[in-house]
């Protein structure tokens, strides 16, 4: 809907010669009208977000090197054991239909990345993340050092509050 300023509301109202007394009162009116709600400032924009998976790894068995995976959720009465052969029926399915076999999901990575969500779903599996994303690993302990920590932020012992 368009938006006018309440002077050239005004200035039409005075040429059309509206009473006085009945002009101003529509003037002020619409001025209240006009000023925003103290409950609806302008927020700042949402900050973006993205998925990180984070993995326990107390006995450092995983590789020192940047890992890469999919975020997915299946139903909890299953095996995460089953997962990977629930990506693989999906990537069937969808090899099955007519824009699968013009363009097949080949590895993981493209099934995942391009395969419709109504194939995942069939198989009771959801992707949450569509791009790789990276993971990282954690000895899964909290330092428990003489180091203070203000917000955030580690301080040596000669920094003051």
């Amino acid at each position: 809907m368009p938006k006018i300023d309440v002077n050239k509301v005004a200035e039409i109202l005075k040429k059309n010669q509206i009473d006085p007394a009945l002009m101003r009162k529509l003037i002020e009116e619409m001025n209240i009208a006009v000023q925003p709600d103290p409950g609806e400032e302008e927020k700042p924009p949402p900050v973006k977000k993205q998925f990180v998976i984070l993995i326990s790894d107390p006995e450092d068995k995983l590789p020192k090197d940047d890992l890469v995976g999919w975020v997915l959720q299946i139903p909890e009465s299953e095996s995460p054991a089953s997962t990977p052969e629930r990506i693989h029926r999906a990537a069937y399915e969808f090899n099955a239909t007519k824009k699968g076999s013009m363009l097949p999901a080949k590895t993981v990575g493209d099934t995942l990345e391009n395969v419709p969500a109504k194939h995942f779903k069939a198989v009771d599996t959801w992707v949450k993340t569509k791009t790789p994303v990276l993971m990282l690993k954690t000895n899964n302990e909290i330092p428990t050092d003489d180091l203070k920590v203000e917000k955030g932020r580690r301080l040596d012992e000669e920094d003051e509050f």
